[in-house]
């Protein structure tokens, strides 16, 4: 949830200083940004924030979508960037299987992580703490998960 309140934010503030900057480059026509062009801007940041690969590579990540799409309904293209549809899968994965209690919404917020770490602790040699923080260490093990079996068959 409060992941959701910042990434809104930030999205708002990014296309706030787009339109005021915008405003503020003259009143001359030849230097104002066009309205549409900050919309774009803003559109563009939230997909960027919508993505979430956790370190993987394209191919490594087309490999995951693969396997969701197998085993826990991921409905979206195998395209290596994992979404909200991509996560939103992987958290009927969690919850299903390691401890995952929180809504299915697609964000990959702390609880989505410590359900991650938790995976990861079990079956790709994570060491570290079950913090809810994406770091280095939540990133390698996560790629030894994907290099595992790259058919996708890590879930």
């Amino acid at each position: 949830m409060r992941q959701k309140v910042v990434a809104r934010t930030l999205v708002g503030f990014t296309a706030a200083v787009g339109i005021t900057v915008g405003s503020l480059a003259g009143a001359s026509a030849g230097f104002a940004a066009p309205a549409q062009n900050t919309t774009a801007v803003a559109s563009a940041e939230a997909g960027v924030l919508a993505t979430v690969n956790l370190g993987l590579s394209t191919s490594q990540a087309k490999a995951f979508q693969g396997a969701l799409k197998a085993r826990w309904g991921y409905t979206g293209s195998i395209d290596g960037q994992l979404g909200t549809n991509s996560w939103k899968a992987f958290q009927r994965f969690l919850k299903a299987n390691h401890g995952y209690n929180d809504g299915i919404d697609g964000v990959v917020g702390p609880n989505t992580v410590k359900a991650l770490q938790r995976y990861l602790q079990l079956f790709y040699g994570y060491t570290g703490a079950i913090d809810g923080v994406a770091g280095a260490g939540t990133q390698a093990a996560l790629k030894r998960a994907a290099g595992h079996c790259p058919n996708g068959c890590l879930l």
